[in-house]
C-alpha cells in the first residue's frame, strides 16, 4: 500500500488504484469537510449524460435521502451562525429593551396626565389659543423625558462591549501565539470541557533527541560526558553517524537568538547528529573529508533491511562499512562489541539477550526508539561481492546503542495540570504505537498511575463502538469516552468519530464543548467538527488551517491554555459590563420615573441622562471589556455553553448597589436643599436657569457610577476590587478622564447641560457619597448569596435556543460512512444492470449473425427470461417497465419458447420505489443453458 506523499527510493513494482475522487481517502476527508459537494454534483451530471437510464434509477435514491436537504444545506452554508454569547446577549437586550419601553411609555403618560389634570381640572384653566405653544413645549418636554428614559434603559452598549472585548482579546491573543480566524472561537474556548490533542509537535518538540546511550559497556541515562568515552570509540561513533546519514540532513543555527538549533531533513538522523554535537564533536569536517560523491556503496534504509549502511574506501585501499538501524535487527548481525577501552570483544547471543533485557527493554519502556550504530572492516582484496547483502550486512561490530525520543515540551506538563485544575479533560490522539503514546502521556501528566483510565488503539476503539452491522452507536461511545485518555494508532476517521461522539453525547448534564488540535490534511474533518479547531501554524497544512478556528503560531500546547484564559476572560468582561450597566439602568429609570410621578419633572435632565448613557455604554465597555486575564480564571470549573450571563452573585451586587444609590438620590432629592441651604428647584417654569440642587443630584449620581465602575471589576464576590487595576491602563485612563470631563460639565456646562457651578464643599460631599460605593461593596460581599433565595440568574438560553439551526440539521446531513457505502452499492447495482442490458444487445446481435438460417437452441437468452423463471419471480402489485427497452422485448418474443414476459410494467423504472421483491423457489432447480451455446459463459456469470 502506498500512502499519499510516499517517495520511491529504489526498486520497481506495480500499483493497483483502488479508489479515486470522493471514494479515496482524500476524497472522504474533503467530503467530511463539506468540500466535496460541487464534485459530487459534477459527478452526478456526468453520470446522467453517460448512463441515461441508470442515472434515472439514481434519482429516487437521491430523493429518498431528502432532496430538499441539499437546498437547505446550501442555504445554511451562507447563513452566518450566531454564537452562544450573541444569542444570550440578544435575548437579554430584548428583555431589557421591552421593560425600558414600558417604563418610558408609562412615564410619558403619567407626566401628560399629571399636567393635564393639574392645569385643566384642578386649576380649571381654559385652553387659550395664545397658550398653545407653551402647552406644546410642555408636552415636548415630557416626550423628551420619556425618550431619554428609553435611551438609558436600552443597553445599546452591549454589542459594542462584545465587539471591543473580542477584538481586544484577538489582538492580545496574537502575542500569545493564537491567531484567531473566527471571533466566536474566543468565547467558545472559555467554555471548553475537553481538548483532543495531537502528540507530535504539540505536546512534544518534534525534535528527535538522544536522551540515553549504551557506549563502552556503560548504560548512560543521560548524555555522557565526552571525556568518559574512549578516543577510538568517539572517532568511530562520529564517523559512523556523520557519513552514514543523508548529507541533506543537517543541524543549522537557530534563526532567533535563544531559540533551538534548526533540524533539517530526516528527524531520526537529526537526533543522531545532535548527539554528536552534544558530545562536543563536529560532523562537518568528517563530511568535508568524505564528500557524498566519494561514498563507495550505499544501502538505503527500507522496510526489509530496517537499517542503512554506507561503504567507504580507506586510505590503505581497504573498505569500511558503517551501519545503523533498529537495535533488535542490527544487534542480531553483530558478533563483536566495543568495550570501555575501545577494543572489540566477542558478542555472543547470551550477551545480546542480556543487553536486550537490561538496556533495550528499559529504554522502550521509557518510550524511546532504540538505534544501534555498528561498523565492519573489509580487506582490499579480494573485493567483497557488494550485491550479496546477506554476507555483507553481517559480522558487525557494535559501537553503541542510543535511545531517541521526541521530548515533551518543558512547559506542557504544567499547562496540562492547569487544564485539569480548570476542569478540562485532555486526551491524546496520535498515530504512534500505544506504548510510546502511553509513556508520553504519563510524562505530560495526561494519565497518572493508579487512575481509572483507558488507553486504546484505533482498531480496538472501532471494535468497541460499532455493532454487529458495523454501525457506530452513540451508546457504545458514551461508555468509552469519559475514561478514554489516549487513542493510539488512530486514523483521521477515528479522530472525527471521537470528537463527534463526545459532542453528541447526552452522558453528562451539559453538552461537552470540545477543542481539537491538528496539523495534517487528515485532521481537517475533526477540526471542522470540533467546537474550536486549533491548527498548527508551523507544521500545519493549508487544509488544516482552513478548517480551523484558531491557528497556533508556535505549535505549542501551552498556547491553548492561554486561549482558554482569554475565552473565559471574554465572558467575565461582558458580565462585568452588564453588572455595571444594569445598576445604572435600574437607578436611572427608577429615578426618572419616580421623579416624574412625584415632582412632575425628572431630577436627571435629558442631556445629563445622555451623558450618563455615554459613561455607562461607550466608556464602560472600553474600560471593563479590556481587562487582561489572570491565572485565577483557571481555578474554576467550566460553566459549559449554558452559563448564565448574570449569576446570582452579580444579581446581588446589582440590586445591592441600586438600593444604595436610590436611597441617597431620593434623600438628596427631598432633603438636599435643607442640607446645603439652597433652593429646591422643584416646579420651576420652562426656560428657568439650572438648579444648584438638581446639579448636586446629577453630580452625586455620576460620582457613584464612577466608583461603582471599580466595584464592577469583580463579579464573583471578591473583596479586593483594586487587584490588578494598574495592569489595565485603559480602565484607569477612562475613569480619570470621565472624572475630568464631569468637572468641566458641572462647572462650565451651564444651561446646555442644565448645570450650575458647585462650591468646593458641595464637590467634597458628592465625592464622599461616591466613595461610599466602595464601602457599601464590602458590605454586599459579606452577605452570603446562598441566603438570598429570591435571587435568580439571567441571560441563560433554553436548550432549543442554545443549539443553532445548522447544528440541528447537521445530524440529518451527516451520513455514516457505512451507510454511504450502502447507498453507493445500490447505485452501482443499477448501473451494473444497465451495462448488462447493453451487453445482452451485443450478444443478441452476435447470436443472430451466428445462428442465421439455423434452428436456435432452446435457452433463456434474455435477462427477462432469466428473471421470469419460477426460481427468480418478481412479485409486485405495480406495473413494470422491462429492464431493457420495448424493441428488445419484441425481438425476444420470437426467440422465447418456454418463457413468458413479466406480467406488469414498472412505470417509475425504479427498483427501490417500486418495491421489487425477489423470491426464491427452492422446489425447482434452474435448467442451465445449453453447454454448446455461445452465451453459456455469459449466463453462468450472470
Amino acid at each position: 500500500m502506498l500512502l499519499s506523499g510516499t517517495h520511491v527510493m529504489e526498486g520497481s513494482g506495480r500499483m493497483v488504484v483502488t479508489a479515486v475522487g470522493v471514494n479515496s481517502q482524500t476524497g472522504i476527508i474533503f467530503t467530511l469537510l463539506g468540500a466535496g459537494g460541487e464534485e459530487e454534483e459534477k459527478k452526478d451530471k456526468k453520470a446522467k449524460q453517460q448512463d441515461g437510464a441508470a442515472a434515472m434509477e439514481m434519482q429516487p435514491l437521491k430523493s429518498a435521502e431528502g432532496g430538499d436537504a441539499d437546498d437547505k444545506k446550501k442555504a445554511n452554508m451562507h447563513k452566518k451562525e450566531k454564537s452562544v454569547l450573541q444569542g444570550k446577549l440578544t435575548k437579554l437586550a430584548v428583555q431589557i429593551g421591552k421593560a425600558g419601553l414600558v417604563m418610558s411609555a408609562i412615564t410619558v403618560i403619567i407626566l401628560v396626565l399629571y399636567f393635564t389634570v393639574d392645569t385643566f381640572v384642578v386649576n380649571k384653566k381654559p385652553w387659550l389659543p395664545e397658550c398653545t405653544p407653551v402647552y406644546v413645549q410642555y408636552f415636548v418636554k415630557f416626550f423628551i423625558i420619556g425618550v431619554t428614559v428609553l435611551v438609558v434603559a436600552v443597553p445599546e452598549g452591549l454589542p459594542l462591549a462584545v465587539t471591543i472585548s473580542l477584538a481586544y482579546s484577538v489582538k492580545k491573543m496574537m502575542k500569545d501565539n493564537n491567531l484567531v480566524r473566527h471571533l466566536d472561537a474566543c468565547e467558545t474556548m472559555g467554555n471548553a470541557t475537553a481538548i483532543c490533542s495531537d502528540k507530535t509537535g504539540t505536546l512534544t518538540t518534534n525534535r528527535m533527541t538522544v536522551v540515553q546511550a549504551y557506549v563502552g559497556d556503560v548504560h548512560y541515562k543521560e548524555i555522557p560526558d565526552p571525556s568518559s568515552i574512549n578516543v577510538k570509540t568517539m572517532e568511530l561513533l562520529v564517523n559512523a553517524i556523520a557519513i552514514n546519514s543523508a548529507y541533506t540532513t543537517k543541524i543549522l543555527p537557530p534563526e532567533k537568538e535563544g531559540a533551538l538549533p534548526r533540524q533539517v531533513g530526516n528527524k531520526t538522523e537529526c537526533g543522531l547528529l545532535g548527539f554528536v554535537l552534544d558530545l562536543k564533536q563536529d560532523y562537518e569536517p568528517v563530511r568535508s573529508q568524505m564528500p557524498e560523491e566519494k561514498l563507495y556503496k550505499v544501502y538505503t534504509f527500507n522496510s526489509v533491511r530496517k537499517s542503512m549502511s554506507t561503504v567507504i574506501k580507506l586510505p590503505d585501499e581497504s573498505f569500511r562499512m558503517y551501519s545503523k538501524g533498529a537495535s533488535e535487527i542490527v544487534l542480531k548481525k553483530c558478533c563483536k562489541i566495543l568495550n570501555g577501552s575501545g577494543e572489540p570483544r566477542v558478542f555472543r547471543p547470551r550477551d545480546r539477550d542480556e543487553m536486550v533485557k537490561k538496556v533495550i527493554e528499559p529504554m522502550a519502556c521509557d518510550g524511546l526508539r532504540t538505534i544501534c550504530v555498528a561498523y565492519r572492516d573489509f580487506p582490499s582484496s579480494p573485493e567483497p561481492d557488494w550485491d550479496n547483502e546477506n554476507d555483507i550486512l553481517n559480522d558487525l561490530t557494535c559501537i553503541c546503542v542510543v535511545g531517541i525520543e521526541d521530548p515533551v515540551r518543558p512547559e506542557v506538563p504544567e499547562a496540562i495540570r492547569k487544564c485539569q485544575r480548570a476542569g478540562i479533560t485532555v486526551r491524546m490522539v496520535t498515530g504512534d504505537n500505544i506504548n510510546t503514546a502511553r509513556a508520553i502521556a504519563i510524562k505530560c501528566g495526561i494519565i497518572h498511575p493508579g487512575e481509572d483510565f483507558l488507553c486504546l488503539e484505533g482498531k480496538e476503539f472501532n471494535r468497541r463502538i460499532r455493532n454487529e452491522k458495523g454501525e457506530i452507536e452513540q451508546e457504545r461511545i458514551d461508555k468509552i469516552w469519559p475514561k478514554l485518555r489516549v487513542l493510539a494508532r488512530s486514523s483521521p476517521t477515528d479522530k472525527h468519530t471521537l470528537v463527534k461522539g463526545i459532542i453528541d453525547s447526552t452522558h453528562t448534564e451539559q453538552r461537552q464543548v470540545v477543542a481539537v488540535t491538528g496539523d495534517g490534511t487528515n485532521d481537517g474533518p475533526a477540526l471542522k467538527k470540533a467546537d474550536v479547531g486549533f491548527a498548527m501554524g508551523i507544521a500545519g497544512t493549508d487544509v488544516a488551517k482552513e478548517a480551523s478556528d484558531i491557528i497556533l503560531t508556535d505549535d505549542n500546547f501551552s498556547s491553548i491554555v492561554k486561549a482558554v484564559m482569554w475565552g473565559r476572560n471574554v465572558y467575565d468582561s461582558i458580565s462585568k459590563f452588564l453588572q455595571f450597566q444594569l445598576t445604572v439602568n435600574v437607578v436611572a429609570v427608577i429615578v426618572a420615573f419616580t421623579g416624574a410621578c412625584i415632582t412632575q419633572d425628572s431630577p436627571l435632565k435629558a442631556v445629563q441622562m445622555l451623558w450618563v448613557n455615554l459613561i455607562m455604554d461607550t466608556f464602560a465597555s472600553l474600560a471593563l471589556a479590556t481587562e487582561p486575564p489572570t491565572e485565577t480564571l483557571l481555578l474554576r470549573k467550566p460553566y459549559g455553553r449554558n452559563k448564565p450571563l448574570i449569576s446570582r452573585t452579580m444579581m446581588k451586587n446589582i440590586l445591592g448597589h441600586a438600593v444604595y444609590q436610590l436611597t441617597l438620590i431620593f434623600t438628596l432629592l427631598f432633603v438636599g436643599e435643607k442640607m446645603f441651604q439652597i433652593d429646591s428647584g422643584r416646579n420651576a417654569p420652562l426656560h428657568s436657569p439650572p438648579s444648584e440642587h438638581y446639579t448636586i443630584i446629577f453630580n452625586t449620581f455620576v460620582m457613584m457610577q464612577l466608583f461603582n465602575e471599580i466595584n464592577a471589576r469583580k463579579i464573583h464576590g471578591e473583596r479586593n476590587v483594586f487587584d490588578g487595576i494598574f495592569r489595565n491602563p485603559i480602565f484607569c485612563t477612562i475613569v480619570l478622564g470621565t472624572f475630568a470631563i464631569q468637572i468641566v460639565i458641572v462647572q462650565f456646562g451651564g444651561k446646555p447641560f442644565s448645570c450650575s457651578p458647585l462650591q468646593l464643599d458641595q464637590w467634597m460631599w458628592c465625592i464622599f457619597i461616591g466613595l461610599g460605593e466602595l464601602v457599601w461593596g464590602q458590605v454586599i460581599a459579606t452577605i452570603p448569596t446562598s441566603r438570598l433565595k429570591f435571587l435568580k440568574e439571567a441571560g441563560r438560553l433554553t436548550q432549543k435556543e442554545e443549539i443553532p439551526e445548522e447544528e440541528l440539521n447537521e445530524d440529518v446531513e451527516e451520513i455514516d460512512h457505512a451507510e454511504r457505502e450502502l447507498r453507493r452499492g445500490q447505485i452501482l447495482w443499477f448501473r451494473g444492470l444497465n451495462r448488462i442490458q447493453t451487453q445482452i444487445r451485443v450478444v443478441k446481435a452476435f447470436r443472430s449473425s451466428l445462428y442465421e438460417g439455423l434452428e436456435k437452441p432452446e435457452s433463456r437468452t434474455s435477462i427477462h427470461n432469466f428473471m421470469a423463471h419460477p426460481e427468480f419471480r418478481i412479485e409486485d402489485s405495480q406495473p413494470h417497465i422491462p429492464l431493457i427497452d420495448d424493441t428488445d422485448l419484441e425481438e425476444d418474443a420470437a426467440l422465447k419458447q418456454n418463457s413468458s414476459p413479466p406480467s406488469s410494467l414498472n412505470k417509475n423504472n425504479s427498483a427501490i420505489d417500486s418495491g421489487i421483491n425477489l423470491t426464491t423457489d427452492t422446489s425447482k432447480s434452474a435448467t442451465s443453458s445449453s453447454p454448446g451455446s455461445p452465451i453459456h459463459s455469459l449466463e453462468t456469470s450472470l
